[in-house]
């Protein structure tokens, strides 16, 4: 069998079956159209067959229900389309695969990704969602790009640049909240210049076969922004990279700008051995990892810091102040954390 077809029959045969109880979101539906529920399912036994179809029929505020099944190509979800639910009927992440196989160089992150979602106050909920490209170049599997969006019980499947949280303007940054879920991939899996949450989750490094199995975090965030990504009570976890070569970030200025300072918080989590002691974070693209603002708390597990100087630790007051409701507060006190 194929390398490529083993690490795809590896990612799913990994995945947990969860049933979750539905969350509830406040929104504003449409003024001139009332908010609806639809059911998709593949072999037509729904309102639609296809994801996207669904999303361009139903006003903001709707429920999106998904039977399982695999549902191929791009699902986009613009920003008129704000308070949207997405939720596989299982409960079982497995169930529902939402799945491509573009890379970004046929295009670009917007338009290769498997699931753009632009809307504010999503919540996406019992699926997984894969870019199958493989590994070697960038292949996003989500592209989040709206304020307020809640993904729980989601997997996240692919190689580099699997999950990208992306806002223009450091004015307004766009908050996710990413709770039970798993996320996987090798190379700035999880990067970008927004504001996330992940919580309880799982974080899983695919090895390249090489003594650098690549970064988890490549962040963005604006200098300007205290918050950029948390992850909280988790397990940082491989399928076989070796120990000590998987580094836990790197410091991503986009285009050489110094605006950018980025911020990674890795707190009460447990690390495996695959994640390296000295050089747990690293340089990009000649700016030094000390530009950006890594650190970690109280983490447990091989891969946790057995002292060495280049992995900065928080203090306990400061610690207080940074928190996954801390994180996603902003000016309107936004708090999903379960």
């Amino acid at each position: 069998m194929p390398v490529a077809t083993r690490r795809r029959a590896w990612l799913l045969g990994a995945l947990t079956a969860t049933v979750l109880v539905p969350a509830t979101v406040l929104v504003t539906a449409d003024s001139s159209r009332a908010a609806t529920t639809v059911t998709v399912a593949a072999d037509g036994s729904g309102t639609y067959t296809t994801i996207q179809a669904a999303v361009a029929a139903v006003p903001s505020g709707s429920t999106i229900n998904i039977k399982p099944g695999t549902y191929q190509g791009q699902v986009s979800i613009p920003t008129n389309k704000s308070g949207l639910i997405l939720s596989g009927t299982s409960g079982v992440a497995a169930d529902v695969v939402v799945t491509g196989r573009t890379p970004q160089s046929a295009g670009s992150a917007s338009t290769t990704a498997t699931v753009l979602n632009m809307a504010a106050n999503t919540t996406i909920r019992n699926l997984t969602i894969a870019n199958t490209y493989g590994s070697g170049t960038q292949a996003l599997a989500l592209y989040a790009g709206g304020d307020r969006q809640f993904y729980r019980n989601v997997n996240l499947l692919g190689h580099q640049d699997t999950f990208l949280s992306w806002k223009g303007s450091a004015a307004a940054t766009v908050r996710q909240y990413f709770y039970k879920s798993y996320i996987v991939g090798d190379v700035d899996f999880i990067y970008g210049n927004g504001t996330v949450v992940i919580d309880s989750s799982k974080i899983v490094s695919l090895s390249r076969g090489s003594s650098n199995n690549g970064y988890i975090t490549a962040s963005a965030t604006y200098a300007s922004n205290t918050y950029g990504i948390l992850i909280t009570r988790s397990t940082l976890s491989t399928d076989s990279a070796a120990a000590g070569t998987v580094a836990l970030g790197r410091c991503w200025h986009p285009g050489g700008s110094t605006s950018a300072s980025g911020q990674v918080l890795i707190r009460d989590s447990s690390l495996g051995s695959h994640i390296r002691q000295s050089g747990a974070w690293q340089d990009m693209s000649g700016f030094s990892w000390k530009t950006c603002r890594f650190n970690e708390y109280a983490n447990s597990g091989s891969g946790a810091t057995n002292g060495t100087s280049d992995r900065p630790q928080l203090s306990s007051s400061t610690a207080a102040s940074s928190t996954a409701q801390k994180y996603l507060a902003g000016s309107d006190c936004w708090n999903p954390v379960l």
